[in-house]
């Protein structure tokens, strides 16, 4: 195994590895002009199988899934372990963990930690988990997204993107749509769903923020992320003491048995990670679909009642989780015809995986009135992304809104000049500069 961006830290001999970008750049990177298409390097391979072998940049051989049907196995399939103690994509492993990578990649894979051999977790972090840990941590989240919740939100979104856009009407005729408007609306949307009071907010916003910055160095987005994570601890503590009506009191009034502080904090950073920035993608995203294909958007304008249909297929079109869902297979089994030892990689290749033509016809066409079929955008099986119906709430209000209250609205630079997220595996874009003049 590459350890050239591994990093050794002090005698406990913990090796860091980088996995901001574990994958070869041409799976993730967009070619300027044509941001909504699956990377080159994924199109080069179609018809190569549902199921092929790639190399991750740590040499390690991997599985790329790009067919619909096998998506939604490993995805259901208890055998594909999410658990991050069996896979590569955990902050850090100790030096023998190291060597033992190592071995186990002369066989294509990694090593596989039993659950009577893992150490007992004590984090919050349920998407990296396998059931029972994950059933029970994932339980106590969805009874708080209830419809009751949902449906009050939905008034409150609204309010929330009208003010936006109000807001950038009154600076003037031109606006950045990523700072101005998709960052803000989720942002303040989780601080609804956290109980942060107002009077935080525009910190809490800040912090959240500058993680995602492109201009932002590394120190400053130290400083952010542990001032998130103080935020959060006295969040905690402040639900403790004053519980409300918002989902991390009810986390805190979870009993049998309680959770922890350090539990609940981590819990809050994962509502905020998969809330955030992904809806946020997803609204500039959606945005620049719609502005690019004029015939689509003057259909929605014409009939409302299609923005339902046309948040599913921007779902499925642009699937912004390029190769971030990866699973490790915890046995040999054969997935597509394709042998998998145990221990390997597995890789959900997601934007291919919506365009199975086996699946959707003319997949590569954009077509808000396309009939509704399920997608993998979301996930599948007990992964499955929980959060899903207030993403749908916030993509169909948040563009609703945009688009009538600024019928002007269209790019203020060429398609070509709009900055992608290309060093992501969740990608989005930088920037979105628009007019309404």
């Amino acid at each position: 195994m590459s350890t050239d961006s591994a990093q050794t830290e002090g005698t406990a001999e913990r090796v860091t590895i980088d996995i901001r970008r574990p994958i070869a750049a041409d799976l993730v990177e967009h070619p300027p002009g044509c941001p909504f298409d699956p990377a080159p390097g994924i199109v080069e391979r179609r018809g190569r199988g549902a199921v092929q072998p790639f190399r991750l940049l740590t040499g390690i051989t991997a599985y790329l899934v790009t067919g619909f049907d096998e998506g939604r196995t490993v995805l259901a399939d208890p055998r594909f372990s999410a658990d991050k103690l069996r896979n590569r994509e955990a902050t850090s492993f100790s030096a023998d963990e190291v060597a033992a990578m190592g071995a186990a990649a002369e066989r294509g894979g990694c090593p596989v930690v039993s659950a009577a051999d893992a150490p007992p977790r004590s984090d919050g972090y349920f998407v990296f988990m396998d059931p029972p840990e994950h059933t029970r941590l994932r339980r106590l989240l969805t009874g708080q997204f209830t419809v009751r919740r949902m449906q009050a939100l939905e008034s409150r979104l609204r309010e929330i993107a009208a003010g936006q856009i109000e807001a950038m009407r009154a600076a003037g005729t031109e606006a950045d749509l990523v700072s101005s408007y998709a960052l803000p609306i989720p942002s303040l949307m989780i601080c609804e769903l956290l109980g942060v009071d107002p009077g935080d907010r525009e910190a809490f916003q800040h912090n959240t923020s500058v993680g995602t910055n492109v201009e932002a160095s590394e120190e400053e987005k130290a400083v952010a992320g542990g001032e998130l994570y103080a935020f959060m601890q006295r969040l905690v503590a402040g639900k403790r003491e004053d519980p409300g009506d918002d989902i991390l009191s009810g986390l805190v009034r979870a009993t049998d048995p309680a959770l922890t502080d350090a539990q609940l904090v981590d819990m809050s950073l994962v509502l905020l990670g998969a809330g955030h920035e992904t809806t946020a993608n997803m609204l500039s995203l959606g945005a620049l679909a719609l502005l690019t294909h004029p015939e689509q958007l003057a259909a929605l304008r014409a009939d409302r009642s299609l923005f339902d249909d046309a948040v599913e297929e921007l779902l499925r079109y642009l699937s912004i989780v390029q190769l971030g869902v990866t699973r490790i297979a915890t046995e040999d089994l054969t997935l597509g015809g394709v042998e998998i030892p145990a221990g390997a990689t597995v890789v959900l290749a997601t934007p291919e995986v919506n365009r199975d033509p086996a699946h959707f016809p003319d997949p590569d066409r954009f077509d808000v009135t396309r009939p509704r079929s399920s997608h993998l955008a979301f996930g599948h099986g007990v992964h499955q992304c929980l959060g899903q119906q207030l993403a749908r709430i916030e993509m169909r209000i948040g563009l609703e809104e945009l688009v009538t209250r600024l019928p002007g609205l269209r790019l203020a630079v060429p398609v070509e000049e709009v900055p992608v997220k290309n060093e992501m595996l969740i990608y989005g874009l930088h920037a979105l500069p628009v007019t309404w003049a």
